[in-house]
């Protein structure tokens, strides 16, 4: 709530629409020839790159074919695809900084810093899953479907380069719940991707960080966090409740997803997995979500879809709201 770009709201949403602009004119550009190389049509092609590219730096996930990122066989549409949905996963705030020149906040960042360890980290558990496995023969093919489902998910966009059943024929559960926390967590904050978001991650691990040093340093040392989000930042009380708040309402978001889907016959995994999805907006599926599902289910997956997006604040306004007005009545 407290993230500004720039001094005033009309600067901002100017420079939104740069760099949105200036970046929908390169994404398209470079996605257009790798499909004209890859055989298409350049109409098609370039009309193609423009809907991949808006799906891709928003982190919405949609596609001009059902296949979504398959679709293409392309090993250079996926690279590109990955450095767009990549930087759509950003905070706004950086890409201010890095047009600036101040490319340092790049490294500095906590929340950069969070999601290159995170990413390292659960895709170190998809690989271990995969070759568990043995869905990939080829390590370069393990790297490809691995990596760029992890991506996909943790940026909370949704792309696909395996069919959905392929989570659950060809994937381990280890493999799988690696996706799982990927969506869980998600990006940024102040960019377009859902989730606990890589910020309230980083100040939670910063938190436990001081607090194990108040536990071993002596009593009269005076222990000081902070950590750098653009500025440097104090690590206040009421900035790690509000991260454990929001985390803890998504992880009960989750949890109550799962239950429903398990109540209508899905094993916990597969339910876990959809729950988690719908409720970080990420759009990714192992074959639950389609039109045949029980209405029961899809009115859950709308209401988490919603009170993901909102980050919960909005709804607890509601909810008071109408607590109070009830109270009055």
């Amino acid at each position: 709530r407290d993230e500004k770009i720039m001094p005033n709201v009309i600067n901002t949403s100017r420079f939104i629409w740069l760099v949105s602009i200036v970046y929908l004119i390169l994404g398209t550009l470079a996605l257009g020839l790798a499909g004209i190389f890859n055989g298409m049509k350049p109409v098609n092609s370039f009309f193609h790159g423009a809907c991949i590219f808006m799906a891709a730096f928003d982190t919405g996930g949609f596609s001009p074919q059902s296949q979504s990122i398959l679709y293409y066989h392309s090993f250079i549409y996926e690279v590109i695809t990955v450095i767009i949905i990549v930087l759509g996963a950003l905070n706004f705030k950086l890409h201010y900084h890095l047009w600036m020149g101040n490319r340092k906040e790049l490294v500095k960042n906590i929340e950069t810093r969070s999601f290159f360890v995170s990413v390292i980290a659960v895709f170190s558990v998809v690989a271990v899953g995969l070759a568990q496995a043995g869905a990939y023969p080829a390590a370069i093919t393990l790297f490809r479907k691995g990596f760029y489902q992890l991506i996909s998910g943790h940026t909370g966009t949704g792309f696909q380069t395996i069919y959905a059943q392929q989570f659950i024929t060809d994937w381990n559960p280890l493999a799988l719940s690696g996706i799982i926390i990927a969506m869980a967590l998600g990006g940024a904050v102040c960019s377009t991707t859902g989730a606990i978001k890589m910020l309230r991650l980083g100040i939670i691990f910063k938190a436990f960080k001081e607090d194990l040093k108040r536990i071993i340093m002596p009593e009269r040392a005076i222990v000081v966090g902070r950590f750098h989000h653009i500025r440097e930042v104090f690590l206040e009380d009421k900035l790690v409740r509000g991260a454990l708040m929001i985390t803890l309402a998504y992880l009960i978001l989750y949890g109550v997803g799962a239950l429903v889907g398990m109540f209508y016959g899905y094993p916990f995994l597969e339910a876990l997995f959809e729950s988690t999805s719908a409720a970080a907006n990420v759009g990714l599926s192992c074959g639950v979500t389609n039109a045949q599902m029980p209405t029961g289910l899809k009115i859950t997956y709308i209401l988490q879809m919603w009170a993901g997006r909102l980050e919960f604040m909005s709804v607890f306004t509601i909810l008071g709201f109408l607590f109070a007005w009830i109270k009055g009545k």
